[in-house]
């Protein structure tokens, strides 16, 4: 440890001249650490109680880098260790941790150990490594964890199938398709196969939506994009010099025209290795400046519905989609721009009522969620198989509940509206911004307003919100001008009603940043969501044809609350912040 003579430049120079430490107590720390195995950090922890938060400053302020505590909820890098021996990270003390847009995070014991630090570069293949420094018995924790049976086997298997698939070499794919491969770079092909399953394993890891892979000819570099949370986040850069092999490489998984680069393709992949879940990503390319193609992989992950209890409706909410939802017929809308969970709040609706005695049929694109009981149909607008088709087709097939995945035009919800009259209860979803503008919609799709005012039970808008990270949100006491604010953006008479008061033990909660929400202060989503009921007044406003302003009036009379309202609701309770409401919410 180069403690026998001390320097200002030593690694515990800081715990010196703090007075943390004397150098009696760092040479005893040293005699002991020699005989028993034990790195001087841990002595001087558990021999004379120095702070590890103390030490691990020591160590930062010597190597110029972070240091890094061992986390027992740190994600397997599993892209990372594939070719790496526990033992020998065991005896060289270094591990990954993971892999980022700027870099390969590396936790070692001495960051200015040139022998390790080499084979580090030579091992990873990466330009860029950032290390941090930790204690020898961190970092072997970090190694244990990551190298558990189970891990080790998922592992070993993820590796032995990639070595077993067969469209990896470069030289098969230039001849099927021409490849005009820069002569800048001789990558082998299976290092592009290992980036793209690295890439979607690292996204699946993360449980990102998204990937976008975006080519620049100005930079000469391609950005990787997750969307994390409904927003892009950059994951990692490689040279232009990789894309078109990437681009080939997913055609090749899509079963699309990999010889086709000037027109849009969509395409399917179905990607299963050992040790992950299965999954599937809807792949569309379209061609781009400077003779790229972009990619955009939608992840669908094989999932069954939540529970309508566990979707965060407000109590009034809750209490008028239960007592809607077992109504024998009629039309229930979920509405909201894409990507706002739709789909998922109308499977949970459908888990509410699934029963042996019910017979329910959708027809979706794709079929994202599963769960027993329903029979399910993916329409397929290519072979004509349509919502309209399918839904023609319901009819005959005795159901008691149909879930369609889109009202996008006239015959469809005609159908819809006519299905729900005859006895079914229909679910639907469309793509608008609020509950009440969603009946003027209809109505100037050319939908008949005595019909339509007799099927519809309910209509429920929602948008998809951040929730603070439970593990780094920090409480403050709001001002009495940031107070007012967000009762002058709920409604003073509204805001009134609702009982929450400007006092001195007001707390409300700001995002930080931490390594579990990878430093955005912000982990997984929720609803927020608006819900016109069907009543016998919002019906008299339909066959009347009223207007958006008079709907609305009218369904706050029955006791909706805006999306905006909703969300300050959850500000108030602690699960967001009012910057993640505006987001969403337009005033």
């Amino acid at each position: 440890m180069g403690l026998s003579k001390l320097t200002p430049a030593s690694r515990y120079d800081y715990l010196l001249n703090k007075g943390l430490a004397t150098p009696e107590q760092l040479q005893k720390a040293l005699s002991v650490s020699k005989s028993t195995k034990k790195s001087v950090e841990l002595i001087l922890t558990q021999q004379f109680k120095l702070k590890k938060a103390d030490i691990g400053k020591s160590l930062s302020l010597f190597y110029g880098c972070p240091f890094k505590e061992f986390d027992p909820k740190a994600p397997v890098p599993i892209e990372l260790i594939t070719n790496l021996k526990k033992t020998f990270l065991l005896h060289d003390l270094w591990v990954p941790l993971s892999w980022r847009k700027d870099g390969v995070d590396i936790l070692i014991d001495d960051p200015w150990d040139l022998r390790k630090t080499g084979l580090i570069s030579g091992l990873t293949k990466t330009r860029k490594i950032n290390f941090c420094v930790g204690i020898k018995e961190d970092i072997e924790k970090f190694i244990s964890l990551f190298f558990e049976k189970k891990t080790e086997k998922a592992t070993q298997a993820m590796i032995a199938e990639l070595d077993m698939i067969p469209d990896i070499s470069f030289e098969e794919e230039e001849e099927e398709e021409d490849l005009e491969m820069s002569e800048e770079t001789d990558e082998p092909s299976s290092q592009v196969v290992r980036l793209v399953d690295q890439v979607i394993v690292a996204a699946l890891r993360k449980n990102a939506s998204d990937i976008h892979v975006e080519p620049s000819p100005i930079t000469h570099k391609t950005t990787i994009r997750f969307r994390l949370d409904g927003v892009c986040q950059e994951y990692m850069q490689v040279p232009n010099s990789l894309t078109r092999g990437v681009l080939s490489r997913l055609k090749i998984m899509a079963g699309i025209d990999i010889a086709e680069r000037r027109l849009p393709q969509d395409g399917k992949i179905k990607f299963r290795r050992r040790g992950i879940p299965p999954l599937d990503l809807r792949l569309a390319t379209l061609p781009t400046a400077g003779g790229h193609e972009d990619a955009v992989m939608r992840l669908l992950v094989a999932s069954g519905a939540l529970k309508l209890d566990e979707m965060g409706l407000s109590e009034r909410n809750l209490r008028v989609m239960k007592r809607i939802l077992v109504q024998p017929y009629g039309l229930i809308l979920a509405v909201g721009p894409t990507g706002s969970g739709k789909t998922t709040t109308l499977h949970s609706a459908l888990g509410y009522i699934n029963k042996p005695g019910v017979k329910i049929w959708t027809a979706e694109d794709p079929v994202e969620i599963t769960q027993p009981g329903l029979r399910q149909v993916e329409v397929k607008p290519k072979i004509g198989l349509d919502f309209a088709k399918v839904m023609r087709s319901f009819l005959r097939a005795d159901p008691d509940v149909i879930m369609i995945g889109e009202m996008r035009d006239n015959e469809t919800a005609s159908i819809g509206i006519e299905a729900s009259l005859t006895g079914h209860l229909v679910l639907s979803t469309l793509h608008t911004n609020s509950a009440s503008e969603t009946i003027t919609r209809l109505l100037d799709m050319g939908l008949n307003p005595l019909n339509f005012s007799d099927a519809l039970l309910g209509v429920l808008a929602q948008r998809l919100i951040r929730k603070l990270c439970s593990n780094c949100r920090k409480k403050y006491h709001p001002s009495l001008e940031e107070f007012e604010a967000l009762a002058a953006e709920y409604g003073k008479e509204a805001f009134q009603s609702a009982n929450i008061e400007y006092s001195p033990k007001l707390v409300l909660y700001r995002p930080s940043g931490c390594d579990a929400c990878s430093g955005t202060g912000y982990r997984g989503r929720m609803g927020i969501h608006e819900l016109l009921e069907g009543t016998p007044e919002i019906k008299r406003l339909i066959k009347k044809e009223g207007v958006v302003e008079e709907l609305f009036a009218q369904g706050v009379k029955d006791g909706m609350t805006t999306l905006k309202q909703d969300g300050i609701d959850k500000v108030f309770s602690g699960l967001t912040d009012i910057s993640e409401v505006r987001r969403v919410c337009i005033d």
